[in-house]
């Protein structure tokens, strides 16, 4: 009867500890994201972790990373943001879109305004960036979410609805990435994923990725561009060529007028640099992520559980055959950071088709450019301050991501951030 007892008490104790591996705190958290009040949730998730609660912690840098994106996207629909009317249309700036949200007039949008929009957005992946690093430094127990059931209040109105879950984001990217000839999965597969501490820094590494984008652009004057060409992404906002008239010279007015925005857009695309700390902390930035990526990976190699991962070592099991990573893919990845750092320091060069024997030093660029004129520096007259001899990048400093990778390269670049 002992004997019998002693297990009987094993399997309770055992059952206990499992359960105190996910506490409460999981639970309120998915509860938040699944409803998409996500504001109520980060409120809840900062009181726990000022408690000392290793989960919220995490759940805090989540839902500042995800409050960020959502205020940004309920900013850019607000002033009526419509990519598929726009220059170029694509699954990823399509995302954004609800496909039967109801028409409402947009709100006029001037440049201050946009710059204002961006502004706030670095400073919420930069605050994300924070919190998330300071999680998985405190490590706590894996946290399971189903990420198709994120939802986001897209449309400001306090409420998110079924048009705002990641799911049907993904889905609307999809199916508009099928409308331009792109293969577009006939469903999307579960994602529900334990996310521990390697996750936290993979997510603070997309946070410093996409600010990187924001403060590139703030770096700039690029006040030129938004008013000749960006009334096509924010129709009915109020900027300047927005009620241009709708004649023709070569084929209908809706062709011409394309044909035209998009040359005005390519001709203003020569913006000067009105904030240097701000060019040369997109560098910073780009040293920030590759170093997350070596921390996320040394963080992923090291654990010693197997459940529900994100980023699967070489010997955990993935959620879906293809999510499977060997150990060729991890140490190719760590060589392309490698090749990637030393382009960002100037070690190594860019290559430029016009300049053979020398090489484009990124490092001179984000230092001393006092413009960004992307036709010149293409066409070499305005690459020239910065093409200098050296080593230049070329196709043996990638040998080993183009072997284990081939043409899938950006896909897991995507994903491993």
């Amino acid at each position: 009867m002992r004997t019998i007892a002693f297990v009987l008490g094993l399997i309770l104790a055992l059952h206990s500890a499992g359960m105190a591996q996910e506490s409460d705190t999981a639970a309120v958290l998915r509860a938040d994201l699944y409803a998409g009040s996500l504001a109520d949730g980060l409120a809840e998730m900062e009181a726990r972790a000022a408690e000392g609660d290793a989960e919220a912690a995490f759940g805090a840098g989540f839902l500042i990373f995800l409050t960020g994106v959502e205020d940004f996207a309920q900013a850019m629909l607000r002033h009526g943001f419509d990519p598929e009317r726009g220059i170029v249309v694509s699954p990823f700036m399509g995302a954004f879109s609800p496909p039967e949200a109801p028409q409402r007039p947009a709100a006029p949008l001037d440049y201050a305004q946009l710059r204002s929009h961006l502004d706030a957005f670095v400073a919420a992946m930069d605050s994300a960036h924070e919190q998330l690093v300071d999680a998985a430094v405190q490590d706590g127990a894996p946290v399971e979410i189903d990420v198709m059931r994120i939802r986001f209040d897209l449309d400001g109105d306090g409420v998110g609805d079924d048009q705002g879950t990641v799911g049907a984001i993904l889905n609307q990217a999809a199916s508009l990435g099928g409308a331009l000839g792109a293969d577009a999965p006939a469903e999307l597969p579960e994602a529900v994923f334990a996310f521990d501490a390697a996750d936290a820094i993979w997510l603070a590494g997309y946070s410093q990725v996409l600010a990187a984008q924001a403060d590139f652009l703030l770096a700039h004057d690029f006040e030129m561009t938004f008013n000749a060409a960006m009334h096509r992404v924010f129709p009915g906002a109020g900027l300047p060529m927005d009620n241009a008239g709708r004649g023709s010279i070569m084929s209908d007015p809706e062709t011409d007028m394309l044909m035209a925005d998009a040359i005005a857009g390519v001709h203003t695309l020569n913006w000067p640099v009105v904030d240097r700390a701000r060019l040369t902390g997109v560098q910073d930035r780009l040293f920030e992520i590759v170093s997350l990526s070596r921390r996320n990976w040394e963080a992923i190699i090291a654990e010693t559980d197997d459940h529900l991962e994100f980023m699967p070592a070489p010997a955990q099991t993935p959620v879906h055959e293809d999510m499977r990573i060997t150990k060729p893919m991890v140490s190719a990845w760590l060589e392309t950071l490698d090749a990637f750092e030393a382009i960002v320091s100037g070690e190594l060069l860019l290559p430029h088709w016009r300049f053979p024997e020398r090489g484009f030093d990124l490092d001179a660029y984000f230092t001393e450019a006092e413009r960004t004129d992307a036709v010149m520096i293409l066409t070499g007259y305005g690459a020239l301050p910065f093409m200098r001899e050296g080593t230049v990048a070329g196709p043996e400093h990638f040998e080993a991501a183009n072997a284990v990778f081939g043409n899938a390269i950006w896909g897991y670049a995507f994903w491993f951030n």
